[in-house]
């Protein structure tokens, strides 16, 4: 993949600095009718994990997230939460306190559009009723500036399924699209099954990829690895988001699923989040890291 960072990305990097990792998606025909806007996604925040082998202090992970967010020159039109914004807990107060605290620092973000997808950390237990007291739909649809945006709930259900009725909601949301315009999907787990026995997958997620086929410029923006990944089912490109917690390893890389030990002496600790560019010439990502 050819790496190239427009005028206004190197401005941004100035301003803040870090570890950044741009690289041009395979979406390659132009997006003639969009307005140049950009968009930030975070994912996995996991508020309230508590392990000091892993990170030693994650209010300060979030917190210096926030702050670099909020020094960009130049503010994204909004901020994308593709799931797991709280670790899970089986106590419903506990769940809820979780969810007051990191609403109210996400509120200190200098960006007044957020969208918030659930994780199953979040929403599992309880099929999503205090994630909805807190963050609003489960999923949803939107426009902006040319692009067409699907927010899909792939972790409320306890069996990791979208589910009939969330499927037919997106065929009807598809229904008479012309193939060419450009759609964003934003989702928590995998649509294709990356390793479905660390249950990175959808269950039922190739019923969406079938809904999505037809159109010719599809990009998935998905969390729950903790890691960067890209992959394509089709004409459609998978985005995988590093963690803004914890990493996790690569899949089959090791025995069992486990968040990776944190290293004080590393500059980059594989956390991080993502700039998202939407150019007339396609989609174009930057995955910064939160050192």
């Amino acid at each position: 993949m050819s790496v190239a960072l427009s005028r206004r990305s190197i401005m941004r990097l100035a301003a803040v600095g870090g570890v950044v990792f741009a690289s041009r998606l395979g979406v390659r025909s132009s997006f003639a009718a969009m307005d140049d806007f950009y968009f930030i996604q975070l994912s996995d925040l996991h508020w309230g994990f508590q392990d000091a082998k892993v990170n030693p202090d994650p209010r300060a992970t979030l917190e210096k997230t926030i702050a670099a967010i909020n020094a960009t020159p130049h503010m994204p039109d909004f901020v994308v939460f593709t799931g797991d914004l709280t670790h899970t807990t089986k106590d419903p107060q506990e769940r809820r306190r979780r969810m007051g605290e990191v609403r109210a620092l996400l509120g200190t973000l200098n960006v007044s559009r957020q969208i918030y997808l659930p994780g199953e950390h979040d929403a599992a237990r309880d099929r999503g009723a205090a994630f909805r007291e807190y963050f609003g739909p489960l999923h949803q649809a939107f426009d902006h500036k040319g692009l067409h945006f699907i927010a899909l709930d792939n972790t409320s259900d306890p069996h990791g399924l979208l589910g009939d009725a969330q499927l037919s909601w997106l065929a009807a949301d598809l229904r008479g699209r012309d193939p060419e315009h450009p759609i964003v999907v934003l989702a928590h787990r995998p649509l294709f099954a990356l390793k479905p026995d660390w249950d990175w997958f959808t269950r039922d997620g190739e019923k969406a990829l079938a809904l999505l086929a037809p159109f010719k410029k599809v990009t998935v923006f998905y969390g729950h690895i903790h890691q960067r990944n890209t992959h394509k089912t089709g004409a459609i490109t998978h985005v995988a988001a590093r963690s803004v917690m914890y990493p996790l390893p690569a899949p089959g890389a090791a025995p069992k699923k486990a968040p990776l030990a944190w290293n004080a002496a590393a500059s980059d600790h594989g956390i991080g989040w993502r700039e998202v560019d939407a150019e007339a010439s396609g989609l174009q990502v930057e995955d910064r890291s939160t050192a």
